[in-house]
C-alpha cells in the first residue's frame, strides 16, 4: 500500500514552494542518482530534503533515499522500521549527528513503514574501517541502481563530479559523483551553500550554467581544497541551493 505521511514533526521549511527546486524533481529518475549537498547540523537542509522527498512521491513514484550512515547499521534502521528499535539506537558518526538529522530518519522510517515503493538506505563506510569513504558509498549505490530512483543527503564534497589537483601535490581519489560516473551511471548532483551560517531564512536555486554558481562552489568547496578553481562548473555540479537571508 502506498501511503504519504505529512510529516509535521520538521518545521516547516522556511519560505518554499515547489517551484523553487522544480529542477531537482525533474532530475530524479529512474536508474539515476541525485545527490544534495550539505553542511552538517543543519536544519533547514533536512527540511529541504525532506520536502523534495515528499513532492516527489505525491507523484506516485518509487524513490530509494540514502543517508550519510554507515552501511553496518542498516539492520537497526530496518528494526526502527519494524517497530523492533528506536531512532536514538542507530549510531551516526559525530560530526553528522543532529536532533533534527534523527527527526529525518525517524520520519522516513515511518514513510517506509507505510509506503512500500519507498526505501531508506544507509550507504557509508563504518569510520572504523579506515576505508575510501567515496569509494564505499559507490558501491552500496550501485547495489540498488536498476531498482528505482536513487535521492541521497551527502556532504557537498561528495556533489563534485570533477577536481582537478594540484599537480604538485598527491593526487587523491575521485569523489562519489566522479566514481559513479566512469562507471557509466546517470549522476546528478546539487551542494547547497551557505554564504552566512545565520542566512538560511529562504533559498534560491541556481542552475550550474549561471556565473554564481561557479563564484560560489569557488569561494565555498573549492577553497578549502588543494585543487585548480574551475571556470566553469556545469561539469561539475548540475545546481547550486544557495541559502540566504
Amino acid at each position: 500500500m502506498r501511503f504519504i505521511i505529512l510529516l509535521a514533526s520538521l518545521l516547516s521549511l522556511p519560505i518554499h514552494a515547489e517551484s523553487t527546486y522544480n529542477p531537482i524533481l525533474k532530475s530524479i529518475k529512474p536508474h539515476s542518482i541525485t545527490i544534495i549537498g550539505e553542511t552538517h547540523k543543519r536544519p533547514e537542509s533536512f527540511q529541504l530534503f525532506q520536502s523534495i522527498i515528499n513532492d516527489y512521491l505525491q507523484k506516485n513514484k518509487c524513490l530509494i533515499v540514502a543517508l550519510e550512515i554507515a552501511s553496518n547499521k542498516q539492520s537497526t534502521i530496518d528494526q526502527v522500521i519494524q517497530g523492533k528499535a528506536k531512532v536514538s539506537d542507530i549510531e551516526v558518526a559525530p560530526p553528522i549527528d543532529h536532533p533534527d538529522f534523527r527527526v529525518l530518519i525517524e520520519n522516513l522510517a515511518k514513510l517506509q513503514k507505510h509506503n512500500d515503493c519507498f526505501q531508506l538506505i544507509a550507504v557509508d563506510a563504518d569510520i572504523k574501517l579506515k576505508t575510501d569513504r567515496d569509494e564505499w558509498m559507490a558501491k552500496e549505490m550501485t547495489k540498488q541502481i536498476g531498482k528505482t530512483s536513487i535521492l541521497a543527503l551527502l556532504g557537498s564534497l561528495h556533489t563534485l563530479k570533477k577536481v582537478n589537483w594540484n599537480p604538485e601535490l598527491t593526487r587523491k581519489p575521485p569523489y562519489l559523483p566522479e566514481i559513479l560516473i566512469s562507471k557509466g551511471y546517470a549522476v546528478q548532483t546539487y551542494p547547497q551553500i551557505w554564504k552566512d551560517r545565520e542566512c538560511n531564512t529562504h533559498f534560491q536555486f541556481i542552475n550550474a550554467d549561471q556565473p554564481e554558481a561557479t563564484e560560489l562552489l569557488n569561494t565555498s568547496l573549492f577553497s578549502v581544497l588543494n585543487a585548480s578553481k574551475p571556470k566553469t562548473v556545469s561539469n561539475i555540479i548540475d545546481g547550486v541551493i544557495l541559502w540566504k537571508c
